[in-house]
């Protein structure tokens, strides 16, 4: 895998992780219904792109938001589609394989897996966004989480804190 796109999932790990923090901070946001089902989608979309890259030996499992009934149990099945993404990218994986991403139908769309795995991390980098205005909408402070932030801070690992 090459080092620009380990450097984007390794961001991606620890911006979720800042912003599920600081969710969690505020109740406002952490018992917004808004919040809770983007923050769904945003796991949800790594596991089915984790999913795609992979094997699929199994059948991929979806979830809904109304399977986590608290801002907890979302909170563990985020750090579980991270824990996943990791395995998959210590596989070493060839970056340059191609895989057809199987929600695409007509045209056909066919990616290489470092191609696939860069729109999971814009994708989750999108959603971070919309729940950071969320966050602020409510009265909440949201992190700051680019790219150039976590260069400068020598690229930290994710910290789940609970506030």
């Amino acid at each position: 895998m090459n080092s620009l796109l380990r450097d984007l999932l390794g961001h991606q790990f620890w911006a979720d992780a800042e912003l599920w923090t600081a969710i969690g901070a505020h109740a406002p946001a952490r018992d917004d219904k808004v919040i809770h089902d983007r923050l769904h989608h945003i796991h949800e979309v790594q596991r089915a792109f984790v999913w795609t890259v992979g094997d699929r030996a199994a059948p991929f499992s979806s979830t809904r938001p109304d399977d986590f009934a608290s801002f907890e149990a979302l909170r563990t099945y985020a750090r579980e589609s991270h824990d996943t993404a990791r395995r998959f990218l210590e596989s070493d994986a060839a970056a340059d394989r191609r895989i057809e991403i199987p929600w695409f139908k007509d045209p056909p769309l066919t990616l290489s897996v470092a191609e696939a795995l860069t729109q999971m991390t814009m994708h989750s980098q999108h959603h971070r966004g919309q729940n950071a205005t969320r966050l602020r909408e409510l009265g909440g402070t949201p992190p700051t989480v680019d790219l150039i932030v976590w260069y400068w801070r020598g690229r930290p690992s994710p910290s789940w804190r609970t506030t």
